[in-house]
This record gives structure tokens, C-alpha cells and sequence, in this order.
């Protein structure tokens, strides 16, 4: 089979014991694009998210989504033939994913150091709340946790109001995304470079924070703390979320003196331009309800079609605040293939996100069906030599 069909992780082995979103996304970005990941979970209910959110006849759509391009087996690590299968299954394995709270690993015998002694390439990545080390490496968190300890939330929502989630796992997803982009690192390391495996430690707070832009930067140099400002921000003048006269909010910032002339060409509104109010960024940042309040009444004085008729006419940029029915009806995310297809064996098709980032020589293979729990477990502990009746016996005491 050529690249092309099997996806340029062709031939790497992840394991992926993870739970719900941040490990087991990671394990799922790679497994787009062709590494063999196996999901390890366990063997009554097995990973939480296939319970979790919407359900489609007795399928769970997030884990639908999360748990594509998998293989699944069953297996109770907390047992301690369990244990001694993983460290089996870890002698065949490039990656293990695993986000659990810091010493559960040790505490089942399965930290680094000692898979590193079964296989002295492994790349282990281990993401947790608040990382491996520091005092609050052992607290719990989520989500949430990792989104206010970052810094995010105190900043997020309306000046006057309390701090605001944003509408997806946003600590989660940026932490999977983080961990992959790592193992690839360390993959590299390894095989690039003649090194070896390595522990990867990485937390959700700390993939948060990394894209705080220069918050802590400008309250050090300038004691500036930054607040909640609602949908201002200091680089765009004007900007905002504008209400169209149709009832949609449209999106419209402004950063530099040339883009803000282009927009009062759009709006036909020179006279802004001589305004000293308005002449430069740090003059509309300094007046921003002022401007956004002309702004506003421009955009809900028309048509959307001929508002954005005009923005486009003009090079702005901008957008519509789009939601899932907008989504799926739009010519750029069909264009784009944005939004892949998965034909599921009980439930029929299935949309969801399609792989991302586009390799134009090494693109994602097509996506297989998130796997019922435990359907690769037989032929994965074959591989390791445990015949039918061994199996029978593991899965009669609760093993698998």
C-alpha cells in the first residue's frame, strides 16, 4: 500500500490508556494519520467518554468522534495479570498515552522507569492537571481546573460579570494537541537522531497558559493586569462582535491604520479618518466604544448580503459567528472537506471533523469507526502468544 493510504505514522504503535479527552486525543491525532493506536480500557464500561454527552441509539457521539481510527482491548490494569500484559504489549509499542493523576502509574508498577527497562525506546507522554512535579502535582483537575489555574477564565467574558468557560474543553483539546505535537518531537529524537525514548510530562494548565500571549509579560514590565473586557481587545480598533439586522452577531476587527481606512471606504465614511479621535490605533483603542458604536450602526443599517458584500469588496476581514447548521451548509468546509464522513456499522453515517492540518504529500488515510469496547482483545493478545482458552480463562476472572 502506498503512503498515501496508510497515512504517514505508518508503522508507530501507540497504547492508549487515557480516559475521556486530553490523552485520549492526543492517541487520536496520531492515529489520523496512520499510527496503529490501540485503546486500552477497561473491561466493564471502558473509557467514560463513550458514556458521556449525546447519545445515538446507545452510542455515545463524542466517543464516536475521539475514538476513530482505534483499535480496542480490554484489560484491568489495576490486576496484576493486567499489569503484565501491558508490559507485554509495551515491548511492541513506540508511544504510551496516559493522563491519570500523577503515582497512579507507579502504583500499578507501569511508570516510566520500569517500561523503560522493558523497552528502552518507548516515548511516554503523561498528561495530568498540573504536571508530574511541584506541590500540586497530586490535586485532581479537569478541564475547568486547567483553564483557570492558566490564567484564561479571569480574563474571559464581560467586564462586569463573572469569568465565562469558553463552549468547548478548550484546556483539554490544547493539552491533546500539545502531547502530540511532543511525542512527534521525541519520535524524532529517537529515530532522527539516534536517541532514545523519554517521558513526556505536560499539563493542561500549562497548554493553556503557553498561549496566553504576553499577559504575564506586560504585568512584570508594566504591572498591568489584565481584565475582563468582553469581546474588546486591545489589538483590534474596532472590534467586535456586531449585531447584523437579521439577528446573527458578525465578527470585525481592526488593527492598523491602512485596514481602518479600507473600512471607512466600505462604509463611506471618511470624515473618520480626519477624526482625532480615530487617527491612529492607539487613539481608536483609547475612544473603542465610541468607534464600535459606528461601526455597530453601519453594520445593522443593511442587508448582511450587502454588508458583507462590501467588506469583501474592501479586503477586511471578517466573519459571520457560524453555528453547527451554518457549518455544515457552507461551500468552504464542503471545498475544503472540512467535514469527513465515517460509515459506523450499527448506527449508519456519521460527520465529524475532518483530520487536520492538510499534508499535501503525506495526507491522513480515511478515517475507520470508533470500535465497540473490547472488539480487538482476542487478536491483540494472539499476537502475544496467549491462545483462545488463556483468554477465555483472563476474561472469565475479570482480567479482560
Amino acid at each position: 500500500m502506498s503512503t498515501e493510504t496508510l497515512g504517514p505514522l505508518h508503522g508507530i504503535r501507540v497504547l492508549d490508556l487515557g480516559t475521556m479527552i486530553a490523552g485520549p486525543v492526543a492517541a487520536t491525532l496520531l492515529g489520523d494519520f496512520g499510527a496503529d493506536v490501540i485503546k486500552v480500557e477497561q473491561p466493564q464500561g471502558g473509557d467514560p467518554i463513550r458514556q458521556n454527552g449525546a447519545q445515538f441509539e446507545g452510542e455515545g457521539l463524542w466517543w464516536n468522534v475521539e475514538g476513530r481510527n482505534k483499535r480496542s482491548v480490554t484489560l484491568n490494569l489495576r490486576a496484576s495479570e493486567g499489569q503484565d500484559i501491558l508490559r507485554k504489549m509495551v515491548t511492541h509499542a513506540d508511544v504510551l498515552v496516559e493522563n491519570f493523576r500523577p503515582g497512579t502509574m507507579a502504583r500499578w508498577g507501569l511508570d516510566y522507569e520500569r517500561l523503560r527497562a522493558v523497552n528502552p525506546k518507548l516515548i511516554m507522554l503523561s498528561i495530568s492537571g498540573y504536571g508530574q512535579t511541584g506541590p500540586y502535582a497530586p490535586r485532581a483537575a479537569y478541564d475547568r481546573i486547567g483553564l483557570a489555574f492558566s490564567g484564561l477564565l479571569h480574563v474571559t467574558g464581560q467586564g462586569d460579570g463573572p469569568p465565562l468557560r469558553p463552549g468547548t474543553a478548550v484546556a483539554d483539546y490544547q493539552s491533546a494537541l500539545m502531547g502530540a505535537f511532543a511525542v512527534l518531537i521525541a519520535l524524532y529524537h529517537r529515530d532522527a537522531k539516534e536517541g532514545t525514548g523519554q517521558h513526556i510530562d505536560t499539563s493542561l494548565y500549562e497548554s493553556v497558559f503557553r498561549f496566553t500571549d504576553i499577559m504575564v509579560t506586560a504585568f512584570d514590565k508594566l504591572g498591568v493586569a489584565r481584565k475582563r473586557q468582553g469581546n474588546m481587545h486591545f489589538a483590534a480598533a474596532p472590534g467586535d462582535h456586531f449585531e447584523t439586522n437579521d439577528g446573527r452577531y458578525l465578527v470585525l476587527t481592526v488593527s492598523s491604520n491602512s485596514v481602518f481606512q479600507r473600512l471607512c471606504d466600505a462604509m463611506q465614511r471618511s470624515d473618520l479618518i480626519q477624526d482625532p479621535r480615530f487617527a491612529t490605533h492607539i487613539q481608536r483603542w483609547n475612544n473603542i466604544r465610541e468607534i464600535n458604536s459606528i461601526v455597530a450602526e453601519w453594520i445593522r443599517s443593511a442587508p448582511v448580503t450587502t454588508i458583507i458584500e462590501l467588506l469583501e469588496k474592501h479586503g477586511l476581514a471578517f466573519s459571520l459567528v457560524y453555528s453547527a447548521a451554518e457549518i455544515v451548509e457552507d461551500p468552504q468546509y464542503a471545498a475544503r472537506g472540512s467535514i469527513a464522513t465515517v460509515d459506523h456499522p450499527r448506527i449508519g453515517r456519521l460527520i465529524m471533523p475532518a483530520p487536520h492540518p492538510k499534508l499535501g504529500g503525506t495526507p491522513a488515510p480515511p478515517l475507520r469507526p470508533a470500535p465497540a469496547l473490547g472488539a480487538d482483545t482476542c487478536p491483540l493478545l494472539a499476537e502475544l502468544g496467549y491462545t483462545q482458552s488463556s483468554i477465555d480463562d483472563l476474561r472469565q476472572r475479570g482480567v479482560v
